[in-house]
């Protein structure tokens, strides 16, 4: 099996290879097909090939176990790579020692069965036998579902996870947003401090498990993107640095040197990270990524990071025949990320549109603190705004930022569908002092009314795991850091954080104790009881009817009205022959819907057709859908 590694500052790079597996390893792999093929890269997931590199000798290994050492050899046709063979299969742990240091995980292993800081293990791709033939979904008219697995079950893993992926399909979702899965130290946190890009992390279940979800998702029609980090990797348990310059000094960011993507040495850098996105679909199949923070994303070359990695996964869609995408979480409010790159874009397919989130969320809540200030000034007038235009910040000033903020949004050759809309999200909720949903302040009507701008809006919706039964309970940040000073730095930084919004240190949540993870595990049991029941029968009533609708996948922007009220607290969205009326008051409202004929398609509370004055009079923090007629 040929084995490989970048490390350009190296003089001499050794393979150490574990004797013998773990009995896990050997049971996977006597349960898995035979492999087909020989000759890739162990950390691509290479098959077994012929052959021993020659002077093997002996060696201890600080990521784990007594191994055999084979020396590498420089590769003449790519500088900084060394290259070698050895025994191997599915399951065989190595590692890297360079001059004579430590035995270190490969960067581009595709499973660490021991976590961050172990060996690496081959992983055999072409051995898990797919059940599902799987053509592929698209994200044009998707609504998607964005799920923890360490939380959506109190198992906390990918095949618990996939048992409940029938709840989704009889939802109506087309796709699993799944959070980040790569390797962190410790069993339990959100995902975002991973550290090998191309693995999966252990306690979830591995590789084999990501591969059994997305053949169950695929099995009952629904798409799966994950979601991954480019823009930083976790504080404990990175190695990347001593193998080559894959951080630079040159930027900074919220966590430290930045990924090398314009710096000496940043084509292997960038290399690293295509290959990782399109090693995700292809050897697991998925439908699209999520990319965290691109406004992290330090470049300043002429061909940006992200056109390259959008270039290289539409190559790759159609290699595969099926449809891939990628979708950017940004701050920037640039809509350069998805104009196609033939008009000068960088042709990522969709976006997260915060703008959205914030104008609901003042006009359902009324908050009005850090960057819902100039949303909740007049929150009505910002939400018909970003229903039409998309932006809220175009280009006018930012209080939050102190400047003018974003450029606006070109609707004649920019669909609907590339920016995303919702109510609540990981990060809105999660990052809230006590992890607190909509559901723990708001009435089921208030819900009722956010899911129905959400489902019946221009824009491509998704939902955030238990929004949609109104789950009470709460999603809070959480780790499991097994190192003690770090995890007491977390602690520190999060309570005084917090301390400087008012709160007291003692009421918010210790991250480390494993009771804060618990807490925020959803109930399963409530989703079918009172008021829970109501609100997800409600979700699956607005999905079915944006299915139903065409009017209400229309992606032209420009064709979106938008009438409101700000004193009486309604606002009502046009969508073809569509009207979709919302009542936030606690008072019931008269409002004029400009067609004196109109049928009710779905209503929160039960209403009359409008008579012959043209007025709904909608129940006080309720919502309908009408069809003009």
């Amino acid at each position: 099996m040929k084995f490989e590694v970048w490390a350009p500052r190296a003089e001499r790079v050794e393979l150490i290879v574990q004797d013998k597996q773990n009995k896990q390893d050997k049971t996977d792999a006597a349960g898995a097909a035979a492999p087909a093929g020989a000759g890739e890269a162990a950390g691509a997931g290479g098959a077994v090939g012929a052959g021993e590199a020659a002077g093997a000798g002996e060696a201890v290994g600080a990521a784990g176990g007594q191994g055999r050492a084979h020396a590498l050899v420089a590769d003449p046709e790519r500088p900084g790579w060394w290259t070698g063979e050895a025994a191997g299969r599915d399951g065989t742990r190595y590692g890297f020692a360079l001059d004579g240091g430590p035995v270190l995980p490969d960067p581009r292993s595709a499973r660490q069965p021991d976590g961050p800081d172990g060996l690496s293990a081959v992983v055999e791709h072409e051995r898990f036998a797919w059940r599902e033939p799987w053509a592929g979904r698209s994200l044009r008219d998707a609504v998607l579902y964005e799920l923890h697995v360490g939380t959506y079950t109190p198992e906390g893993t990918l095949d618990a996870a996939a048992g409940r992926l029938d709840h989704l399909a009889d939802l109506g979702v087309t796709h699993v947003e799944l959070m980040p899965l790569c390797p962190f130290p410790g069993r339990h946190g959100w995902g975002y401090e991973g550290v090998s890009l191309w693995a999966v992390h252990e306690p979830y279940g591995g590789p084999e498990a990501l591969k059994r979800f997305v053949d169950a998702a695929h099995a009952l029609g629904l798409g799966v993107v994950l979601d991954v980090v480019h823009n930083h990797l976790g504080p404990s348990g990175n190695h990347l640095p001593a193998f080559g310059p894959y951080f630079t000094d040159t930027h900074h960011t919220p966590w430290g040197s930045a990924v090398n993507l314009d710096a000496p040495g940043s084509d292997e850098v960038r290399a690293y990270l295509i290959g990782s996105a399109l090693a995700w679909l292809r050897d697991y199949r998925l439908d699209g990524l999520r990319l965290d923070a691109v406004h992290a994303l330090c470049d300043t070359r002429a061909l940006h990071f992200l056109e390259e990695l959008a270039a290289a996964v539409d190559a790759l869609a159609d290699e595969l025949g099926r449809p891939l995408g990628l979708i950017a979480e940004s701050d920037l409010n640039d809509p350069r990320l998805v104009t196609p790159r033939a008009s000068g874009g960088f042709g990522l397919h969709a976006q997260w549109n915060d703008d959205f989130h914030h104008a609901l969320h003042a006009a359902l809540t009324g908050e009005s603190q850090g960057y819902y200030a100039d949303f909740a000034r007049d929150p009505f007038a910002a939400l018909e705004k970003t229903l039409t235009r998309g932006y809220f910040h175009d280009g006018t000033y930012s209080s939050f930022r102190g400047r003018a903020h974003g450029r606006p949004l070109d609707r004649a050759r920019t669909p609907a569908y590339r920016l995303l809309g919702y109510a609540q999200t990981h990060d809105q909720v999660g990052n809230r002092a006590l992890g607190d949903r909509l559901s723990a302040s708001l009435s089921p009507g208030l819900l009722a009314c956010a899911a129905a701008l959400t489902l019946t809006g221009p824009f491509t919706p998704m939902l955030f795991m238990g929004e949609e039964w109104a789950a009470s309970t709460p999603w809070q940040f959480f780790t499991d850091h097994t190192d003690p000073d770090l995890a007491q730095a977390v602690r520190r930084g999060r309570r005084r954080e917090f301390a400087a919004h008012g709160w007291a240190e003692e009421e918010i949540p210790d991250p480390q104790d494993p009771a804060t993870r618990e807490r925020s595990c959803l109930d399963w049991a409530e989703r079918e009881k009172g008021h829970h029941a109501r609100v997800l029968a409600w979700y699956r009533e607005l999905i079915a009817l944006r299915r139903a609708r065409a009017d209400l996948t229309d992606p032209d922007l420009a064709a979106v009205r938008v009438a409101y009220d700000a004193e009486a607290r309604w606002l009502a969205v046009r969508r073809g022959d569509l009207r979709v009326v919302v009542n936030l008051s606690g008072r019931a409202a008269e409002v004029p819907l400009g067609a004196r004929r109109a049928r009710v398609l779905a209503a929160w509370e039960p209403v009359e057709v409008p008579g012959g004055d043209g007025l709904l009079r909608l129940p006080a923090e309720s919502c309908a859908v009408l069809a003009a007629e």
